[in-house]
């Protein structure tokens, strides 16, 4: 088959429309309206971002008029057509982006020997890379873990503190030892690389700079000398790969690369590159992405199409090959009722998550729609989306709507954009109006959630398992009093249980109960993704203190936030000062109330829980709470949400109905009830949108325009192509194109072919692909160990994937592979003309030196599990021209096809069993040379035996890919004409 041609008369040009307005200039794009067809309106409007794409991208060849039919006829074609989608951008992070990379500057290399300008080589489809996955934490707070030893000389020089002083070694101190002491412990800290910080300072302080803690006791750290040594170990660790993606940043046209120390990758993507609506090749379109980070489906709550995908997909679609896909069921999940005015952003995720779990939606799309959507802020919508995996939805999309645009206006610059968005989308039907149910479209099914129905829960008293409605926490703790000592049992005698115990404390006196709290710590760590909980928690403590509330002094109360991040938006927003008024402080950012580390209670209230053998009480916002875990004399634990923790603190007793029963009372002497000084939701929103979010995308664009002097100091190449370093064990010239030629050459038949391996059903990519630790016995340790490393340095296959050398050896091998050529687990084979047993790589090795051709025998559902590109790739650079199995996971299958790998299915009934295959024969496939979709092919052994198979290409473009020998060459070639 032809490449295809760039002279193509568009099929659907009468569907391009113009958008005008006084306020911007006139923009074309593609009106999927005129088409006048009443199918289209009642489409989810995820499958109208599919459709829209597919009429702009209609090529011919790679996009179909037939693929326009099959969604536009989505009601009858879902779960049965074969569809492409070509999106609008590519999202990569680090470690799976490194080997598309070098990939493409291979291609450069190719291109370059064939007289061809290697400037041609760039991404087709425009491409992000964030770096964010190289960062280890080899200096965490003060703990200072053992980093590895550089591996030069010029690698020690670099490792200096800020001062000029050398960098720690081992267990060497890197600026003296902390002087805090751990309660029951004398003297200072026996953990070496403290901060230099003055003997017997409390770890309670207020600390205003945020700075860094010593896990142990609390005492504050540096935090700009930890975070410039974590740098410097980062670039001595990964130099090559950062100089790498250094040059690609100069190199390539079409890819923007987010140097390290901006942000993660899902942050800013949400923050920073969505675009909701895009300009490109003379036209407006929707945004939509695919990405190799898990977290790429929060893009779906801003009304952005997006998932995830493999390596091999990705890169595919940088080269401008669409996705394929089945036509999807999409659950339409019509959220109704009022959310409970308790209940947090935290509990509304859980709760849908929850929900939709148990409806089974597995493989599905979900689409939100119902006047609850209304209530849901930005970030609680992207929280459920980033949450697909959790209910095995592929996205959770939310349509644009009225909220989503008041999101836009602190994360989109141009108020002129603004209004091409808000125009585009209401003219091709893709903003919604949650309120209108005359928009809502047809779904594949519907299931209804009631807000209402999600009530605030605490957890306890003992196991973060055992979940209270806070409604009926008063009576819980009652029960808990009267059973039997167990998971939730105190077994206390009625008599006992209206106990009181009097004591002073500060020359004033308090009564402590069964039930009173005397430790409320709110923690950020666990809610650090949706701002609102904390701030929640800020509001009602602004409320509480203006309201004339406050918390008992005797009361161990802190805050410790996540991170800096979440100081710096309470700070912002305005509450941080009235969190300190009820005894908030922020004591730090580290491990602190969660794991024991709380100062020690007063010893009048410690005597008074002991004397009257009360169950004291401890709330808190973080994510462990066993019992004694945060007190040895604080018997009951409650794991809360921030608000409630103020809330209980103010209260200073589990045992009350926060509904019926007041918190406290004013300085006039009134009663102040919960439900007066709890945020409204809208509240909160207001707060998060027009304060916090702003102020963080502010930050956030500053710092994308300034970029990292970490990373602006590295140096790399200016050059069209890449510098290879023959030395370098971390990136390498692969091998795809070692025989690219011009001419594209006939379907060869593989004749005489041995099995590499055997294999029975369900062998995943874990048993194909390289992953984890480097064995010291593999076939990679070997040949690190040939580029004299010792075993200390070989890193992790995760880390050399931009080295084929490595994953090529690591391919196959799993110590959990079983190949019935051996007949046990392991990563070893047959070389079957010797006879010898062989790690899998040396058997390939050896095979391709004698010339021979390789296939593998598989069962069921070869390559099920994750996606994963070395899958593919380390079994076409091993030599391995075909695979015969009773059935593949699709995606794999796809990967197969793009390296050029051929998949062969048995026919129905058929196995290697039935057909009474030993796996030591020679196989001939015959391959005719005008090969079509889903042919059926005669394999011949050298046992006289004869079958067929079906030869899994699913369209011409399949067919097409694997007469040039893969995607990569397919695309190569295409520079060459």
């Amino acid at each position: 088959m032809a490449l295809a041609s760039s002279q193509y008369e568009h099929p659907f040009g009468h569907l391009i429309d113009t958008l005008q307005s006084e306020q911007y200039e006139e923009r074309r794009y593609f009106n999927p309206q005129k088409l006048r067809d009443d199918r289209y309106e009642k489409l989810p409007f995820c499958m109208r971002v599919l459709l829209e794409s597919a009429i702009r991208k209609c090529d011919g060849f790679y996009i179909k008029t037939d693929d326009v039919s099959s969604i536009l006829d989505w009601q009858t074609q879902q779960n049965q057509a074969e569809v492409v989608f070509s999106p609008a951008r590519v999202l990569l992070q680090d470690f799976t982006g490194i080997p598309a990379m070098v990939d493409l500057a291979a291609m450069r290399d190719a291109l370059a020997k064939q007289g061809v300008d290697p400037n041609l080589v760039n991404p087709r489809c425009p491409t992000d890379l964030i770096v964010d996955h190289s960062l280890q934490i080899d200096y965490s707070k003060c703990a200072i873990q053992n980093p590895p030893a550089p591996t030069d000389e010029s690698h020690s020089a670099a490792v200096r503190s800020p001062a000029g002083r050398p960098s720690p070694r081992g267990s060497s101190s890197a600026g003296g030892h902390c002087a805090g002491q751990r309660p029951g412990h004398r003297g200072g800290c026996s953990k070496a690389s403290c901060s230099d910080v003055p003997s017997g300072r409390s770890a309670a302080v207020q600390i205003e700079n945020t700075p860094l803690l010593c896990p142990f006791h609390l005492q504050p750290v540096s935090e700009p000398e930890t975070m410039i040594r974590n740098q410097e170990m980062e670039l001595i660790r990964n130099k090559e790969r950062l100089q790498f993606f250094k040059w690609c940043s100069k190199a390539f046209k079409n890819i923007n690369v987010v140097p390290p120390d901006i942000n993660t990758v899902h942050q800013v993507n949400l923050e920073y590159l969505c675009q909701v609506v895009q300009e490109g090749e003379g036209f407006i379109y929707p945004d939509s992405v695919v990405g190799t980070d898990s977290h790429t489906t929060m893009i779906n709550g801003l009304g952005i199409l997006g998932w995830g995908v493999g390596g091999i997909e990705s890169e595919a679609v940088m080269l401008g090959q669409p996705v394929s896909l089945t036509l999807p069921q999409v659950v339409g999940c019509k959220l109704v009722g009022t959310i409970n005015p308790l209940a947090t952003s935290i509990d509304i995720v859980l709760g849908i998550t929850k929900h939709l779990r148990q409806a089974g939606i597995g493989g599905k799309f979900v689409e939100f729609f119902g006047p609850g959507v209304q209530q849901l802020s930005a970030p609680d919508r992207t929280t459920i989306a980033n949450m697909c995996p959790e209910y095995n939805a592929t996205v959770s999309f939310f349509p644009v709507d009225d909220i989503t645009l008041q999101h836009f206006k602190h994360t989109i610059c141009s108020e002129e954009k603004l209004v091409v968005l808000e125009d585009y989308l209401k003219a091709i039907k893709l903003f919604r109006s949650y309120g209108d149910q005359s928009e809502e479209p047809q779904y594949s099914e519907v299931i209804e959630m009631n807000l209402s129905s999600i009530v605030p829960h605490v957890s306890g008293p003992k196991r973060p398992q055992d979940r209270v409605a806070v409604t009926c926490m008063k009576e819980d703790f009652i029960n808990c009093l009267n059973e039997k000592v167990g998971f939730k049992g105190f077994h206390i005698s009625k008599e006992k249980q209206a106990t009181q115990v009097p004591f002073l404390h500060e020359g004033a006196e308090y009564n402590l109960a069964h039930g009173s709290i005397v430790i409320a710590a709110v923690i950020s760590c666990t809610n650090n993704c949706n701002p609102s909980v904390m701030l929640a928690a800020g509001l009602l403590a602004k409320k509480a203190v203006e309201a004339g509330l406050k918390v008992k002094p005797y009361i161990r109360t802190s805050l410790v936030p996540g991170s800096g991040t979440v100081t710096h938006y309470l700070n912002t927003s305005g509450v941080l000062p009235y969190l300190r008024k009820l005894g908030f402080e922020v004591v730090g950012y580290g491990c602190a109330t969660c794991v024991g580390n709380t100062a020690p209670l007063p010893e009048s209230v410690v005597d008074a829980i002991k004397q009257g053998d009360l169950v004291a009480c401890g709330v808190l916002s973080g994510n462990r709470h066993l019992e004694g875990r945060l007190c040895d004399c604080v018997r009951a634990n409650y794991l809360a949400s921030p608000p409630l923790v103020v809330a209980y603190a103010i209260a200073g007793t589990v045992s009350i109905d926060l509904e019926t029963e007041p918190l406290g009372v004013n300085s006039e002497g009134k009663d102040v009830y919960l439900r007066d000084i709890w945020p409204s939701k809208e509240e909160v929103n207001h707060t998060e949108e027009n304060i916090v979010i702003a102020s963080m995308f502010k930050d956030l664009r500053s710092r994308m325009e300034k970029g990292s002097t970490f990373w602006n100091t590295i140096e790399s190449a200016e050059s069209a192509l890449f510098p290879w370093d023959p030395k370098s064990t971390y990136i390498r010239c692969p091998s795809f194109f070692s025989k690219l030629s011009k001419e594209v050459c006939t379907p060869q038949s593989i004749e005489g072919a041995y099995p590499l391996l055997f294999l029975g059903d369900k062998v995943t990519t874990d048993h194909i692909s390289p992953a984890g630790s480097i064995a010291r016995v593999s076939a990679a340790a070997k040949y690190l160990q040939s580029k004299r490393l010792t075993p200390r340095e070989f890193n992790s296959y995760g880390a050399r994937r931009g080295n084929d050398a490595v994953m090529t050896r690591g391919t196959f091998a799993s110590i959990k592979l079983q190949n019935r050529l051996i007949g046990k687990t392991g990563p070893k084979t047959l070389h079957i003309p010797s006879g010898q047993t062989l790690d899998v790589f040396e058997a390939a090795e050896r095979y391709q030196r004698d010339g021979v051709p390789l296939i593998i025998l598989a069962g069921k559902e070869y390559g099920s599990g994750s996606s994963r590109d070395w899958a593919a790739k380390g079994p076409y650079l091993m030599g391995v021209r075909a695979v015969i199995a009773e059935s593949f996971e699709k995606i794999h299958r796809n990967h197969l096809v793009g390296m050029g790998i051929a998949p062969l299915q048995f026919l129905p009934g058929e196995n290697a069993d039935s057909l009474e295959l030993c796996g030591k024969e020679r196989f001939t496939i015959n391959i005719p040379q005008e090969l079509t979709p889903r042919q059926q092919l005669t394999v011949q052994t050298s046992t006289g035996k004869s079958f067929s198979v079906t030869a899994l290409f699913e369209n011409d473009m399949d067919v097409a890919f694997f007469r040039h020998g893969g995607i990569l060459k397919y695309v190569a070639r295409s520079l060459l004409l």
